[in-house]
């Protein structure tokens, strides 16, 4: 089992100016002093982040609001349309800053404010590298006890991480499926993680967001294989113009990148899209929750159960399941 180990982070940040405007600043990327989460959520003094800005009209670019949290100094500074800088006092880190200033950003169709108990709940028990702005919501079924009777069952497990962009809330709104933007994802692999899925005889997915990262590495190998010194990014189509190759041969394709880079960790990024034309080619079993309609999630099910996903939402209708973040779970195989 491959389970997502990301960590939600505070990423709603509210804040107000002098004249009593309210502003809400939402985190989507690091840009400085890097791209890579690890580096921002360590950073002292100062970063820089790509964001979505509500009541945007009130808060001219260029121009600061300043805080003071627990007696530390906080400059927010609106560096452009979509990018904001903090600079702060004090000897702590941007992660640290933001379990002051900032909230757990619920998903909107929660019409509620964020409370002390979502900071735990919100979270995987086996939650580590922070960067998320969403749970990897089926991971929240999973309990030390639950873990502990997989162990009982040898179920061998292993985590890799995909940061969850805002865009897993975006639903479709195009007419043609394949001209939906799809928002890109950072991802974080261990030569142990290819090496497992290697040797691996079936393997299944804990959330949609393991599974995608599964799959775009997957991608990842057959890229090496035309080019062996490709970046680690897989565009949203990209699966669905490029030939096969055997699991072992992809996996092995990125352990001797690996081995050649002398690096354990791998770093990428995915825009994958799977709908229903997918075929796919490390992953034999699903857990996951039930989605919203007219979302790439739901294409997503469709594309790995085929029309069953028809009898399963039925079934969770008439049964009354609860949907989305901290709703019911399901275990989907291919019939």
């Amino acid at each position: 089992m491959m389970f997502n180990d990301t960590k939600v982070i505070p990423a709603r940040i509210i804040v107000f100016k002098p004249t009593g405007a309210r502003i809400e600043i939402f985190l989507l990327e690091p840009i400085a002093p890097s791209g890579s989460h690890e580096e921002v959520m360590n950073a002292k003094g100062v970063c820089e982040w790509q964001c979505m800005i509500g009541n945007a009209k009130k808060w001219s670019m260029h121009t600061t609001i300043n805080l003071e949290i627990e007696g530390i100094e906080v400059n927010v500074y609106r560096a452009s349309e979509n990018k904001v800088l903090f600079r702060w006092d004090g000897d702590i880190v941007f992660s640290e800053l933001l379990l002051k200033i900032g909230k757990i950003p619920l998903p909107p169709y929660i019409d509620r404010e964020a409370s002390e108990e979502d900071i735990p709940r919100y979270q995987t028990v086996y939650s580590k590298n922070e960067g998320a702005v969403a749970a990897p919501t089926a991971g929240l079924h999973f309990t030390d006890e639950l873990l502990h009777k997989l162990d009982e069952k040898n179920v061998e497990r292993d985590f890799l991480t995909l940061h969850i962009s805002a865009g897993t809330f975006q639903p479709i709104k195009t007419s043609d499926v394949m001209a939906h933007p799809m928002h890109e994802e950072k991802v974080l692999v261990s030569k142990k993680n290819v090496e497992n899925i290697r040797d691996a005889k079936n393997i299944v997915a804990v959330g949609t967001t393991s599974m995608r990262t599964l799959e775009s590495l997957y991608w990842y190998g057959a890229l090496l294989a035309n080019n062996p010194e490709a970046d680690f990014f897989i565009p949203k189509l990209f699966p669905y113009d490029h030939e096969d190759m055997t699991l072992q041969e992809s996996m092995s394709e990125v352990i001797a990148y690996m081995e050649k880079k002398n690096i354990t960790i791998l770093h990428g990024a995915t825009e994958i899209m799977i709908f229903p034309k997918y075929k796919f080619r490390v992953c034999n079993g699903l857990v996951t929750n039930f989605h919203m309609s007219e979302s790439t999630l739901i294409m997503l099910i469709s594309a790995f159960i085929g029309e069953d996903w028809r009898k399963v939402y039925s079934e969770a209708l008439k049964n009354d399941y609860r949907f989305l973040s901290y709703g019911d779970g399901s275990f989907l195989i291919p019939s």
